[in-house]
């Protein structure tokens, strides 16, 4: 008798899991219930599951990376997104796209710009891609490039909802490139006439050096010329004392001769007084 009731139990157990009457969840169709409900912390849970479950489930990873930013944990976004990417097959572009937005939201600009390109490679005709890689590239001053990208995007979104303003950012940037032209040319300006002023400053210094430079050879000279005198005149009035000292000395040394022949000379008074 328990073996019957045991059969007819297993049979309506077989017969509640396989019955398309009632229903039988998975992990990734109650998350994605949550989430289409936009319940991401409830979510959570089932999707993080869905996601060990079955590693190969493209669509749990990109709800689980969605969720992930919606509760501002940009990190394990941009982590869930890199372990899918290699195998994204055809949802590789929105793989990459959604990371560039994880980047984006990040601040990192340069790497969401990275990624939305990626995703434009994939998908050339990617139009969300192009509009957040746009404004990726005003973020990193990139205007040329923004412009473009705007432009392709409202070719492959003609009715779309954002076109006044992106419109009106375009032309904006374009008085931007006038403005910066105008400051370029200002800058060059500006830095033309310190050139020359420094070329001026430098004339001013050279020919103040120079004319200080022949101040002070002419005062050397002058110098030169003025010691020269001196010593000149010094030598003439050593030449003239010698000559005095020589003419003294002549002078004197012929008094001696006169003084020496009349002590010498001997009269004979003699003679003159001799008796005839």
């Amino acid at each position: 008798m328990n073996r019957v009731k045991n059969k007819v139990f297993l049979t309506v157990l077989i017969l509640m899991l396989v019955s398309p009457g009632i229903p039988c969840q998975t992990s990734f169709s109650q998350g994605e219930e949550l989430f289409m409900q936009n319940r991401p912390q409830e979510a959570l849970s089932f999707l993080e599951a869905a996601v060990e479950e079955d590693p190969a489930h493209v669509q749990a990873f990109l709800y689980l990376g969605i969720v992930y930013k919606q509760i501002n944990r940009l990190d394990d976004a941009i982590s869930t997104y890199n372990r899918i990417l290699p195998r994204g097959g055809r949802e590789a572009d929105r793989i990459a796209y959604n990371l560039g937005n994880a980047y984006f939201m990040k601040g990192e600009h340069d790497t969401a710009r990275q990624y939305y390109s990626q995703a434009i490679e994939l998908n050339p005709n990617y139009a969300s891609a192009y509009l957040n890689r746009a404004n990726a590239q005003v973020r990193t001053r990139a205007l040329n490039e923004a412009i473009v990208d705007y432009e392709e995007y409202l070719l492959l979104d003609p009715g779309s909802s954002q076109r006044e303003e992106i419109l009106n950012l375009i032309a904006f940037i374009r008085e931007e490139f006038v403005a910066i032209e105008r400051q370029r040319i200002m800058a060059e300006e500006a830095a033309r006439a310190a050139e020359e002023a420094a070329r001026a400053e430098a004339e001013r210094q050279r020919l103040i050096a120079e004319e200080a430079a022949r101040a002070a050879e002419e005062a050397a000279r002058a110098e030169a010329e003025r010691q020269r005198l001196i010593a000149e005149e010094a030598a003439e009035r050593r030449r003239q004392l010698l000559e005095e000292v020589s003419e003294l000395l002549q002078a004197a040394a012929l008094d001696s001769r006169g003084l020496s022949v009349g002590t010498d000379e001997i009269h004979d008074f003699e003679s003159e007084f001799e008796l005839e």
